[in-house]
């Protein structure tokens, strides 16, 4: 029996209608890496993906400045108990004081309207007036109860910007009038660092600074200790401060009256 030579090899089943050889299994799993690599590379990113991007990214910056601000250190993280209740005292004395300044506005308004001869009313509570604003101008003398302040700087650390942190916490406090070495402090007074000390209003001072404070001595002396404040931050300084209450202080330093060069009274 005569056989015919497969002339393509010695499989049988080639032919027009037989399967293609199958590719090898490592061809198709590169195949198959190229295709996921294809997929996910260049990304194909929408409008609404890029919005949804920022907003995460903007909620987490906020989120990192927020929680890095709540992990500062804080003067008051560290007080104690009884300087953190000397503390609320002190805003507690603050709203108090508001209060009966708007008391006292509504007294003399109340005497105004039901007073039988208002015109001398008006003209007591007129000079009464004048006298609160010649102590706040610096243009008369005051006395009363308050603080003796002292700051002695051996290192000559002190500078301008730290007096002035102590008279704005006095402010605060309720200080009516302040003298710093035979200067009056009124609302205009600034401090500034010059060759050789420190210059209040053009005038120049030296340490010891020496200050004279009329107000409530309960509530002055505690605003100058509170935990990071004007007495902590001298000392750090190496400067030694001195606070003493009194019964009387005299603040007798006085500015001269000047009257405005351009500013006039609106009323009628």
């Amino acid at each position: 029996m005569n056989t015919e030579e497969n002339p393509q090899g010695d499989n049988p089943q080639q032919g027009p209608d037989a399967p293609e050889p199958q590719e090898p299994v490592a061809r198709q799993a590169a195949t198959g890496r190229q295709r996921l690599i294809a997929g996910l590379w260049p990304p194909r990113v929408t409008r609404a993906q890029l919005i949804v991007a920022l907003l995460l990214f903007v909620l987490g910056l906020g989120l990192a400045i927020q929680v890095r601000s709540t992990s500062d250190d804080s003067a008051l993280r560290g007080a104690r108990q009884e300087d953190l209740v000397r503390i609320l005292d002190e805003l507690d004395g603050r709203t108090q004081r508001l209060e009966d300044e708007k008391q006292q506005l509504d007294d003399q308004r109340t005497e105004l309207e039901t007073s039988s001869d208002q015109a001398e009313e008006a003209r007591k509570q007129t000079l009464e007036k004048e006298r609160q604003l010649g102590v706040l101008a610096g243009t008369v003398a005051a006395q009363g109860p308050g603080i003796k302040l002292t700051i002695s700087d051996p290192t000559s650390a002190v500078e301008a910007d730290m007096l002035l942190d102590a008279i704005q916490e006095l402010r605060a406090a309720g200080a009516e009038a302040i003298e710093i070495n035979d200067v009056r402090v009124v609302a205009n007074t600034y401090f500034s660092d010059g060759d050789g000390g420190i210059r209040v209003d053009k005038q120049k001072i030296g340490a010891p600074y020496r200050f004279e404070v009329i107000g409530k001595p309960q509530d002055l002396e505690p605003a100058l200790n509170i935990p990071g404040g004007v007495v902590q931050t001298l000392e750090k300084e190496q400067a030694t401060v001195t606070v003493t209450r009194a019964e009387k202080v005299v603040v007798d330093a006085l500015r001269p009256a000047k009257r405005p060069d351009y500013a006039r009274s609106s009323s009628q």
